[in-house]
């Protein structure tokens, strides 16, 4: 999993798997959310438009990650 940000175009991705060659279909799910889908229904990615409003707008711009086993919480700061 990976997630990028471009500055220039305020857009965020969340790429949860590689496409590779693989056909995937975008679907607009909102003015600010795309999400790519193969046809087999596996998510590839999430394209946050108007990322930094997005992102920073909740957990003071820190991207919390949570494991819900244990409640253990490491924050990473997002340098938007």
């Amino acid at each position: 999993m990976k997630l990028t940000y471009d500055p220039r175009h305020n857009v965020a991705y969340l790429r949860l798997h590689e496409k590779g060659d693989r056909e995937v279909e975008t679907i607009r799910l909102s003015d600010e959310l795309n999400v790519d889908l193969a046809s087999d229904g596996t998510v590839y990615g999430i394209e946050l438009l108007n990322a930094n409003e997005q992102l920073r707008s909740e957990d003071n711009g820190k991207l919390v990650l949570v494991n819900e086993a244990d409640g253990e919480e490491r924050e990473i700061p997002l340098g938007m």
